[in-house]
């Protein structure tokens, strides 16, 4: 196949990225977000730094934004279907309790498996790319090494295709990432292009992947990315005592100076940077303060911060619990929207594949 992917053009990515934020400022209103994330379990702090916040910034700035509860894709390396649905429901509630607001904003959250006109754009998609591509995405190596799998389904195989139907079926040109993220963001970029030029139609646009700046959250053992299947996280609607005995167990080192040095002493320098991300100080400054009192009142503070800055989401979550039947309504209306759209795209699609009747 003609224009083999590269998967190696970061700097070329975070021009976009760049590029894109300054227009996000100025001109809200002419984007589109899709993100979301798979519906595993419930939220934990790392997802509310590492994207959530992000979420409902640009929501605030006035980006019309979609949030895709990706559980179709839970099939290709989890065996938790028997939970899917609830799991749906607590992703939303995570949602809603951190910020994002379908009342007051052009935002809709919705299930993959409701949009059966979105899953319909994989198959001609899977026409567009190689066997060879989709067996060198790197993501995907990774995420296949990372399941444990000896027998791996062609769901994983075709993930990437299915992530830019996902991307694509709404029209989306932003899409907030992280850096091992790109390659899917390559995918996607290429399919919308092939499309375009194979049916001489100009359907897709070309999504940009929006990179974060926000470090990346350790998990309390201090030496891995904040994970649910590493039992290393804190989850966004802990209570407090609960939050307190987890940092209580974070691990530190035997050093009672506490500095930030991320390289050398990276579980104090973890805590010190969940710290600073609630404080609104930075991570040296909060160091810097406590001196020689040492690993207990490093946590002593990490313990407040948290517990103050997740005070009023914990409370709205709470209340969230409690009203399932609004939580439903506000996946249907992103049902009807998302599909509304979709229909509209497929249409399109149709029409420029010449296959209308």
């Amino acid at each position: 196949m003609k224009n083999e992917l590269n998967y190696s053009s970061y700097d070329i990515a975070i021009k976009r990225s760049d590029e894109l934020e300054k227009d996000l400022q100025i001109n809200p209103h002419k984007h589109r977000v899709l993100t979301g994330d798979r519906p595993t379990g419930n939220l934990h702090i790392g997802h509310y730094f590492g994207s959530l916040q992000n979420r409902v910034r640009l929501q605030n700035l006035g980006v019309e934004t979609y949030i895709l509860i990706a559980d179709y894709q839970v099939l290709t390396d989890r065996d938790v279907f028997a939970d899917i649905s609830k799991y749906v429901l607590e992703l939303t509630i995570d949602y809603l309790a951190c910020g994002l607001d379908p009342q007051k904003s052009n935002t809709y959250i919705f299930p993959h498996s409701h949009i059966p006109e979105l899953n319909q754009l994989t198959i001609p998609f899977l026409s567009l790319v190689s066997n060879a591509e989709l067996n060198r995405n790197p993501t995907i190596k990774e995420e296949i090494a990372a399941s444990g799998q000896n027998i791996i389904n062609a769901g994983m195989y075709t993930y990437p295709v299915h992530q830019a139907a996902d991307i694509l079926f709404c029209k989306s040109d932003v899409v907030p990432v992280g850096k091992d993220q790109l390659p899917h963001i390559e995918m996607t970029r290429t399919i919308a292009k092939r499309f375009n030029n194979k049916f001489k139609a100009r359907v897709f646009r070309d999504p940009v992947g929006l990179l974060s700046e926000v470090p990346v959250i350790l998990g309390l053992d201090g030496n891995q990315k904040m994970s649910k299947s590493r039992n290393n996280s804190i989850m966004i609607k802990a209570t407090e005592d609960e939050t307190n005995k987890l940092i209580k167990s974070a691990k530190t080192d035997s050093e009672r100076l506490i500095e930030y040095d991320p390289i050398n002493r990276p579980e104090v320098a973890n805590l010190l940077r969940l710290s600073s991300l609630c404080l609104n100080q930075t991570p040296e400054s909060i160091a810097e303060e406590i001196g020689n009192q040492g690993a207990g009142k490093l946590k002593q503070i990490t313990s407040e911060a948290l517990n103050a800055h997740f005070k009023e989401i914990r409370i709205r979550r709470k209340q969230l619990e409690e009203d399932k039947t609004f939580v439903k309504e506000i996946l249907n209306a992103g049902i009807r929207q998302a599909r509304e759209v979709a229909i509209e795209t497929l249409s399109e699609v149709r029409k420029a594949m010449n296959m209308e009747l």
